[in-house]
């Protein structure tokens, strides 16, 4: 994967999710963060198994909120 390049939604999905009440767009827009985030923590467990819970959760803040907080 290109990190320069931005990926779209195909055509047949994007109408699939244009036909979709604005609750469950939101609803699998939410699901997809959490699967995100739980990808995101198992990574960073594996990658530094010395961090406390404490240190992942805030490491894995950090990349989602990007600067954010």
């Amino acid at each position: 994967m290109n990190p320069n390049q931005v990926e779209t939604l195909d055509d047949a999905v994007a109408e699939v999710l244009r036909r979709k009440r604005p609750q469950d767009r939101i609803g699998i827009g939410f699901k997809m963060w959490i699967s995100a985030r739980g990808m995101l923590m198992t990574h960073i467990r594996h990658t530094h198994p010395d961090w406390d819970e404490k240190a992942v959760e805030q490491e894995v803040a950090r990349r989602l909120l990007r600067g954010a907080l």
